[in-house]
């Protein structure tokens, strides 16, 4: 993706390949008085979803946001005596506001995270509390791997889990991991190799740190384990942030119990805030992996705006957005709609030739789905049939306030 910087002036957020409708363009408000500035924004800005942008006195954006009710957020940012906040920072700095409307709060938060990765606007990427900061697990750093954690999701990684939500939290989560895998932590920098690999002189190495002693490392920097030994880690460790494997958990509930009974108090505490990080970290680890494996279906999702009333599918496989289209409103529509779906299904490939799948909405829908699971009682396949040139002719007609009969028979993700 191409990052646009914010050296600049603004000018637009650009197209958005996640709305099937014609794009209706920014719309904006500007005063160098905060008085005016709100006044501008409870009389223009609508009470619907969508993202906004704030700009400061050169034009540049500095950040992006999003709400489903737009005047009400943005209106927000006036409040008495929040000077000190964030909000109130970046409101200090605001000359202009921008706008763009969506059709649901679905829709604007799909929006807002790509626009933030294009954009990187300033408050959105500094000045957030650590508990705040998205980060990445990784998994990577050969030729002896370990867990690690980066800001953006990092292509060389043999696996990654993220974007999560709290850097502390994350540091903790993989301190601990490299310690119950025997995974180095070491800088990238530091030599490694393994038994198995012969030496030219006969040079005993000396370890950079005591975890080796302290039987929290296999020490690929000393040759103190072969490479079979490590990798056996290394994948069990894939299995823990893929969500399949959690032998950690049962050792450090193992461990902290032994440490309470023999009233070792100080080490229980430790042990049980341990657990708590990693535990954390695996509830993300199944969500993920249960997106993958059942997230492929069609979402359903009916615009919230009261003065347009439309729905949009998303085309989600694996739990990655692959596409959106316009729900059906007559028969024709919804023939050439099951054609297109079945060819999504069956190619593989996404809707459109302009749309490239982002990986990062992976852990928006996995958050989405665990936060409103009724929601997956909407979502559907199309019937895995053969179509014919009347396919739709079963269906009712479909009118704009019934598009919902249009749907094809539906697949309930459990």
């Amino acid at each position: 993706m191409d990052v646009v910087l914010e050296d600049g002036p603004f000018t637009d957020f650009g197209s958005d390949s996640l709305l099937p409708f014609r794009r209706q363009g920014l719309q904006s408000v500007e005063s160098a008085d905060q008085s005016e500035l709100r006044m501008l924004v409870r009389r223009f800005v609508p009470r619907e979803p969508g993202v906004y942008g704030m700009l400061d006195a050169l034009g540049r954006l500095i950040y992006v946001g999003k709400s489903k009710m737009l005047r009400n957020r943005l209106l927000s940012y006036f409040l008495p005596n929040n000077e000190e906040d964030k909000s109130g920072r970046i409101r200090q700095s605001t000359r202009s506001i921008v706008w763009e409307e969506q059709p649901s709060e679905f829709a604007a938060l799909l929006r807002e995270q790509y626009l933030i990765r294009q954009f990187q606007p300033r408050f959105n990427v500094q000045g957030i509390p650590r508990r705040q900061q998205p980060v990445y697990i990784c998994l990577g750093r050969g030729p002896a791997e370990q867990l690690y954690t980066s800001k953006q999701c990092d292509p060389k990684a043999v696996f990654s889990l993220g974007p999560l939500t709290g850097v502390a939290r994350a540091n903790r989560a993989v301190e601990i991991l490299n310690r119950v895998f025997g995974l180095r932590d070491c800088s990238s920098k530091q030599a490694c190799s393994f038994t198995e690999q012969l030496s030219l002189f006969d040079i005993s190495p000396r370890p950079g740190c005591i975890r080796l002693e302290l039987a929290t490392c296999l020490g690929p920097c000393i040759s103190a384990c072969s490479r079979k030994a490590y990798e056996q880690q290394v994948q069990r460790a894939r299995g823990f942030l893929s969500g399949s494997y959690d032998e950690p958990l049962n050792q450090l509930r193992e461990q902290l119990h032994r440490a309470a009974a023999r009233l070792h108090f100080e080490r229980a505490a430790v042990l049980r805030d341990d657990l708590k990080a990693i535990e954390w970290l695996f509830r993300r680890a199944v969500d993920v992996a249960n997106a993958r494996e059942k997230y492929t279906f069609v979402y359903p999702v009916q615009s919230q705006s009261e003065s347009k009333r439309r729905e949009v599918w998303y085309l989600i496989r694996h739990g990655v957005i692959e596409g959106a289209l316009a729900a059906p409103r007559n028969q024709r529509q919804l023939h050439q709609r099951q054609q297109q779906l079945h060819r999504w299904l069956e190619s593989g490939n996404s809707i459109g030739t302009k749309f490239v799948p982002r990986p990062e909405t992976l852990a928006l829908v996995s958050s989405w789905f665990r936060k409103y699971r009724q929601e997956l009682k909407s979502v559907f396949l199309p019937p895995h049939l053969p179509l014919t040139a009347n396919s739709g002719s079963s269906h009712h007609s479909i009118g704009e306030s019934d598009s919902r009969r249009a749907r094809p028979s539906r697949s309930v993700a459990s």
